[in-house]
């Protein structure tokens, strides 16, 4: 399939997968769209509700770590925060090298670019130290492969729109996401389909519909009660 690097409302760029007419990240600002529906209403929102943080460790699970620019912004409030995160990208098809490059989230964020070229330059179902606080492993799988049971505080649900892989948004998926998530944790995910609420619904999540990022009116964001 044909790709190309655009640039997004915000001035950051993002991959355009040109034969299905779907971006990595939204056009509307990708930094913006992460910075939004992951860190503010996932990892924060997590992170305000606990008392026990920053003491104790959050584990991190990304559905599809494609860019890494959920993992730049989390590892960078990592840092802020002093909180020890142990994050888990998982992707199917990682982006090849020569994508990377043309990617500007370090200037955007006017952080040192350091600090997004490791997340790439790590090996592959490893875990590596990144900072004090932060440790990643990526793993090259298909989401309905995660076997985890009750591992992660957050899962960050980013993969490709139902219009383009309808099979990552089906009941099936979600039971592993309920499953590999700790009690009162947290799933988000710029999507607000309405078959997707009643399908995480029915499986025991309590699912609120939250303001979008820029571009869009709503996302989810559910809870495993």
């Amino acid at each position: 399939m044909q790709r190309k690097i655009i640039t997004t409302a915000d001035g950051s760029k993002t991959i355009q997968i040109e034969d299905w007419n779907e971006q990595y990240h939204s056009v509307h600002g990708a930094i913006q769209e992460a910075n939004h529906v992951y860190i503010k209403h996932g990892l924060l929102f997590l992170y305000s509700k606990n008392k026990s943080f920053p003491k104790t460790n959050i584990s991190v699970l990304e559905i599809g770590f494609g860019t890494g620019l959920n993992a730049l912004l989390t590892l960078l409030k990592a840092n802020e925060l002093k909180q020890s995160i142990n994050y888990v990208g998982i992707e199917a098809y990682p982006v090849t090298l020569d994508e990377l490059k043309q990617l500007n989230y370090a200037s955007e964020l006017q952080t040192d670019k350091h600090n997004f070229e490791i997340l790439h330059n790590c090996s592959w179902e490893s875990p590596h130290r990144i900072s004090e606080v932060f440790t990643l492993t990526k793993q090259q799988m298909f989401f309905k492969d995660i076997s985890e049971e009750n591992a992660f505080d957050v899962i960050y649900f980013d993969a490709f729109g139902a219009r383009v892989q309808p099979e990552l948004w089906t009941e099936s998926i979600f039971k592993l996401m309920y499953r590999a998530l700790k009690p009162n944790g947290v799933l988000t995910t710029y999507a607000a389909i309405g078959h997707v609420r009643r399908t995480m619904e029915s499986l025991g999540f309590e699912v609120e519909k939250l303001q979008g990022p820029p571009g869009k009116r709503h996302m989810l964001r559910a809870v495993k009660r």
